[in-house]
């Protein structure tokens, strides 16, 4: 098989958290694209709905959307349970569902502050084991997990600790199940994206003054769009990276560089 059937998704079932929006959303086409079927997950029916619809029709893609809290055990196992359901296994998997609170650490509530994990890292582990059982009876997989640069530094000027440390969590999280089911044929990586300009990210008006600070910072000059993520997640899906498992890759036009 020649490098460019081995970037192909064909025939693969693939499910992505947060999948109604944002770099769900992008990551769904990328992989619809690329051949595979997609289940998009998210706790908004209507919207997993309208972009199943949709990349249905430009696609041709078997999808499926299914309505899901990423923080709940028997809604993440019954999720899972309705991929395998629809498509009979489970190729790979993005959880990527996600959620930021900028607040000053004495001042964040403890609310505030177990939203951000129980979504951001219990999430992670909930999807990633739950796939993870599967895929191990399968005998094979991959498992793709959304982390940030917010994994490896602390973004300035928001306080953002809650975040911070729970992406952080999910790099470490990644590596660990990584090296649990090297040898049984399930693959577990992450992603660390930099700014990412989404919809909801350019529309809103109290964040435009950061994003002028953010794009002074950056090397680029500029955010990133979500459609520059898909390429490395289809790799990361597909069989041309075998041999890449444990991997953080970040992709944030140089932003931690210095």
């Amino acid at each position: 098989m020649g490098i460019i059937e081995k970037m192909r998704l064909d025939g693969k079932a693939i499910y992505v958290t947060g999948g109604a929006s944002g770099i769900g959303k992008a990551a769904s086409y990328g992989f619809a694209e690329a051949g595979a079927d997609v289940a998009i997950v998210d706790i908004n029916l209507e919207g997993a709905r309208k972009v199943a619809e949709e990349i249905a029709q430009a696609t041709g893609s078997k999808t499926i959307a299914i309505q899901a809290d990423v923080t709940n055990p028997e809604e993440v196992e019954a999720m899972v349970a309705k991929v395998v359901e629809t498509y009979g296994k489970l190729d790979a998997c993005y959880n990527n569902a996600g959620i930021a609170v900028n607040a000053p650490a004495e001042e964040m509530t403890f609310e505030q502050w177990k939203k951000v994990i129980d979504i951001n890292l219990t999430g992670v582990y909930l999807c990633s084991t739950a796939a993870g059982r599967q895929m191990l009876k399968q005998g094979y997989g991959s498992i793709i997990n959304t982390a940030s640069m917010s994994g490896h530094i602390v973004n300035v000027p928001q306080p953002q600790c809650a975040y911070n440390a729970s992406k952080a969590g999910v790099i470490m999280l990644t590596k660990s199940l990584a090296i649990e089911w090297a040898k049984r044929g399930v693959r577990v990586n992450c992603i660390s994206p930099g700014y990412i300009g989404t919809e909801l990210i350019m529309q809103a008006e109290n964040l435009k003054p950061l994003i002028e600070v953010w794009n002074g910072m950056a090397p680029m000059g500029r955010l990133g769009k979500p459609e520059e993520l898909q390429s490395v997640l289809v790799y990361l899906a597909g069989d041309s990276s075998t041999f890449t498992t444990g991997s953080d890759i970040v992709v944030d036009g140089a932003f931690t560089c210095f």
